[in-house]
């Protein structure tokens, strides 16, 4: 069964930090792309980042770049996205996703919220 569970969400204040855990399981995980997506009120989803199988290769949305950074442990079978300089327009839910060709699989998300 295929499994993708978000962990470490939370409430920061503007400025701060978050490191946000995919834990991956019942799929090759190290044969995947693996994506970070977020979705906030009112909006649509939103692409953050992607990292490729390896890890040698990284891609971000042109508002998070410099400020967030994915990661993946092939070992753990675990990707993260670390979130510095956080802003409140960073509030959203976010997702971590698999994909290879045309099979994607989801995650159910994890709460971040930017507020003083």
């Amino acid at each position: 069964q295929v499994q993708l569970v978000e962990s470490g969400g939370g409430l920061v204040q503007p400025g701060g930090s978050l490191r946000l855990s995919c834990a991956a399981s019942g799929f090759t995980f190290v044969s995947y792309d693996m994506r970070w997506y977020r979705l906030a009120p009112g909006n649509v989803r939103e692409f953050v980042a992607r990292i490729s199988p390896t890890g040698g290769s990284t891609i971000y949305a042109d508002s998070v770049k410099g400020r967030f950074t994915i990661s993946r442990d092939n070992v753990k079978n675990a990707v993260y996205l670390q979130m510095s300089s956080l802003k409140p327009e960073d509030t959203a839910v976010y997702s971590c996703s698999a994909a290879l060709g045309s099979q994607a699989f989801w995650g159910h998300g994890t709460q971040v919220t930017v507020s003083s």
